[in-house]
């Protein structure tokens, strides 16, 4: 699955909240096809960053450019190429659906959301073929197989294993063949061999050409990495406070 993936540069890219800053002095320089790790512990603003970088979200200071589109201005022209996954409270998995129900239902909203009006008049035949090679493409591309969990597409997503479950919501935003792919809490509760295995997927994605920023505690040594550890941040402040006073 060839995808032409996008650039991401940011430049002093913070976003400020009711109860302070989210994120804050955020630089980075990733090329098409780059595997970006988003490192910090759990409520340094990582979900909030990897929601800004795909115009989910309205950064307050600073500039990032994604694709070509500049932000925090151009939140649509983000969105229609970007899709975040895994991200708790906005893309959930239900656990009452089997992962049929889960591809069928992301098929059809991308047929009737997510292609052209040309593509929607195509024969019943030709669009029903369409979602098959996108939905088995998706599949192969996030490396979950079937046929191998124990009731096939009618295993329900509360009885998949925890990398099963993330490859499933891997698969379903591959299905709308972003240029850009987020991943929440990549490394949440998986083991180290797990961890691995996840972080291998999504170099496969890179290397099929889709840029994928993934939010990690820890981040591979091969990754372009940004930190939004609290330590950073104050060191910022400091340093911002600092130059007022100078000036």
């Amino acid at each position: 699955m060839a995808v032409d993936g996008v650039a991401v540069t940011a430049e002093g890219f913070g976003l400020k909240g009711p109860r302070g800053w989210a994120f804050r002095g955020i630089d980075l320089v990733a090329e098409p096809g780059a595997l970006v790790a988003v490192e910090g512990p759990s409520g340094s603003g990582r979900t909030s960053l990897l929601l800004a970088l795909t115009g989910r979200m309205k950064a307050t200071e600073g500039t990032a450019t994604v694709g070509g589109a500049r932000l925090p201005k151009q939140l649509a022209a983000v969105r229609r190429f970007s899709t975040p996954t895994n991200v708790a409270g906005v893309t959930d998995l239900d656990p009452a659906l089997t992962v049929g129900e889960h591809l069928r239902e992301r098929a059809l909203l991308q047929r009737r959301f997510g292609d052209s009006v040309r593509a929607l008049m195509r024969p019943r035949e030709e669009r029903t073929a369409e979602a098959k090679l996108r939905i088995d493409t998706a599949l192969a591309a996030a490396g979950l197989d079937r046929e191998a969990l124990p009731k096939g597409s009618r295993t329900a997503v509360r009885d998949l294993e925890r990398l099963e479950a993330l490859r499933l919501s891997i698969a379903l935003a591959l299905i709308g063949r972003p240029r850009l792919l987020a991943v929440d809490d990549l490394d949440l509760k998986l083991s180290d061999a797990e961890r691995t295995e996840a972080w291998a997927l999504l170099k496969s994605l890179t290397v099929a050409g889709t840029t994928v920023v993934a939010v990690c505690s820890e981040a591979p040594v091969d990754a372009v990495t940004v930190s939004t550890r609290p330590e950073n941040r104050k060191e910022e402040e400091t340093d911002a406070l600092t130059e007022t006073g100078r000036a």
